[in-house]
């Protein structure tokens, strides 16, 4: 996975939270990944010149505040289970039939708004979704306009569809490869789990680092569907599990940049540490 100096800055402050981060400790984060530091410099000053980042003092960075409604729909995977109700058969409609397409940067905000909330386009400029969502269509359509879909889309709930359209609806999404994904990547976390203590906190910072992002990345674009669509009990261990990696690569990170914090290590002596048993 080719990790870019803005992806793993954005990701950094996301994970920081309320707290700062200030550049050296970005600096030694992009040398994990053979990121140089004048790309991670330049990163830094695009970011800042869009509104994404702002300095609090010299040399530390957070998000600003308009990065920051983002990321905080986006830390919500914490709780996407929880954002589920029963579906009684209706469906979350948004109709962008209206809408323009030549704006590119509106293209891709409507494009990400309507993924991460799991719509899927039925017909031209018509995506659906289950009413299984909590909120209902009030908090989903807040939400895809946080997200950034356009307001002037239609968002209403569609029922009874016909019957060619209704056949089409479940195919819309693939069950089964989201259940076999659920697996595998519980497993890849349980395997380097039961590993991590082994590895120098560098490798344990860089390996957690792509495997969690992985892993956070198909929770936050999970379209979670209701059953039969998906295996619900299978989604559920897998989020789980996501939750107990994130805890253990927080822990992984926070010792990283307290070791690039500590004094240089007398010659003769290697700066690297391995994970606490």
């Amino acid at each position: 996975m080719s990790i870019t100096a803005k992806n793993l800055i954005l990701d950094l402050l996301l994970a920081a939270g309320s707290d700062h981060l200030p550049v050296r400790h970005l600096l030694a984060a992009a040398a994990l990944f053979g990121i140089p530091a004048n790309n991670l410099r330049v990163a830094l000053a695009r970011l800042s010149a869009d509104g994404m980042i702002e300095s609090v003092s010299r040399g530390v960075y957070e998000l600003s505040a308009s990065a920051n409604e983002l990321a905080a729909d986006v830390a919500t995977w914490r709780s996407a289970s929880q954002r589920v109700r029963p579906w009684q058969g209706g469906y979350i409609a948004v109709h962008c039939g209206a809408l323009g397409r030549s704006d590119r940067v509106a293209l891709r905000h409507r494009d990400r708004a309507l993924q991460m909330v799991g719509l899927r386009e039925l017909d031209r400029g018509l995506f659906v979704r289950p009413d299984n969502l909590q909120g209902g269509i009030e908090t989903v359509r807040k939400r895809l306009h946080t997200l950034g879909l356009e307001r002037e889309a239609c968002v209403f709930i569609a029922t009874a569809f016909d019957q060619e359209r209704e056949a089409r609806i479940p195919h819309l999404w693939h069950g089964q490869e989201l259940n076999e994904a659920y697996g595998h990547i519980q497993a890849q976390l349980s395997q380097w789990t039961a590993r991590a203590q082994q590895l120098p906190v560098e490798d344990a910072a860089r390996e957690s680092y792509l495997l969690g992002r992985k892993a956070i990345r198909h929770v936050v674009f999970d379209p979670l569907l209701p059953a039969p669509l998906v295996d619900i009990e299978s989604r559920q261990r897998f989020m789980n599990a996501v939750q107990d990696f994130d805890q253990l690569g927080h822990g992984i990170w926070r010792q990283f940049h307290a070791q690039v914090d500590a004094p240089t290590p007398i010659a003769g002596k290697s700066a690297s540490s391995s994970l606490p048993h």
